[in-house]
């Protein structure tokens, strides 16, 4: 179904979004909120092969002629390391990269990898090469089951190098994808609390489930209103000038990871287990949701919060 679902997007243009910074940050955020509302799964690889667009568009290079779908594999663990050798049109990279989401979905991927110095790089990868093989999925939760996240096994995969050592991490579009993941949250979170909205009009509705769709829909419009700030910012200063896009980033998440919480946790007190026992396409959004939010680091997303918001002052 997801894969089915992301080929109709791409055929139709709807993954045909806005870059970051140019003017109509607002229109591609809202539109990746729209995409989550249909199918958070579906969504969330939407979201990052318009990132890869974006990545490859700010770095100056020309995406390749045969992709159809983009991954955007940079998670680093200690379960899997991946090293790039050589260099130029010789690099290949060899090791295991692990969170491949779309590892047997997408057809090409921008990888981040080792180099012989130390420094991370990242790579363009067809994933149709023979020296690229994704694993056997070990993903034991209903929750994002249809990303197909696996580890990928690399052996002398022909890698192409996008921008320099490092450059992945400190341009300014690393932090505009960022909140694009905010969005697609918001999004998901927009679809968990329709049956509340539902609900609330109904004639028979109690003070107390009114009540909890008062603060959801609160959480919700300040989670908009954190994304149409963060785009006006954006936009504003699309190259960092002003050197606080991490911290616009990290405070929108911050919003919007609450709203999330908000939403999940107060739709499911509001109408108790029936929805998510006899409703499945509610049940899954819950589920995807609530893994899908914890791309989010918790507290130490906070912590690193707290200390761009203390030296802002």
């Amino acid at each position: 179904m997801t894969a089915g679902l992301i080929g109709r997007w791409l055929d139709s243009g709807a993954l045909d979004l806005p870059l970051p910074g140019g003017g109509d940050t607002a229109r591609r955020w809202r539109l990746l909120a729209a995409l989550a509302k249909v199918d958070i799964v579906a969504a969330r690889l939407a979201e990052a092969h318009s990132d890869a667009v974006a990545i490859m568009a700010e770095l100056d290079v020309s995406e390749s002629k045969s992709a159809r779908l983009w991954g955007v594999w940079a998670a680093e663990s200690r379960d899997g390391e991946l090293n790039a050798h050589g260099g130029g049109d010789t690099t290949t990279l060899d090791g295991t990269k692990v969170w491949c989401s779309g590892a047997g979905i997408c057809t090409h991927a921008l990888v981040t990898a080792q180099l012989d110095s130390g420094e991370r790089g990242l790579f363009a990868v067809d994933l149709a090469d023979a020296g690229v093989q994704p694993l056997p999925s070990g993903w034991h939760n209903a929750g994002m089951a249809e990303s197909d996240t696996r580890s990928v096994q690399f052996s002398a995969a022909p890698a192409l190098p996008v921008g320099r050592p490092g450059e992945y991490l400190s341009r300014p579009g690393f932090w505009h994808g960022a909140i694009g993941v905010a969005a697609c949250w918001l999004g998901g979170a927009r679809a968990v609390a329709e049956p509340l909205y539902v609900r609330a009009a109904e004639a028979s509705v109690d003070p107390h489930t009114l009540a909890h769709l008062g603060a959801v829909d609160a959480a919700l419009a300040a989670g908009e209103a954190m994304l149409l700030w963060a785009a006006s910012a954006v936009d504003d200063d699309p190259l960092n000038r002003k050197g606080n896009v991490e911290l616009i980033a990290r405070r929108t998440r911050a919003v919007v990871e609450t709203a999330v919480e908000e939403t999940i946790t107060r739709t499911g007190r509001a109408l108790g287990p029936a929805p998510l026992c006899q409703d499945a396409q509610h049940a899954k959004r819950v589920a995807d949701l609530t893994m899908y939010v914890r791309q989010s680091h918790a507290e130490k997303d906070l912590e690193r919060l707290g200390l761009l918001a203390g030296a802002a002052r």
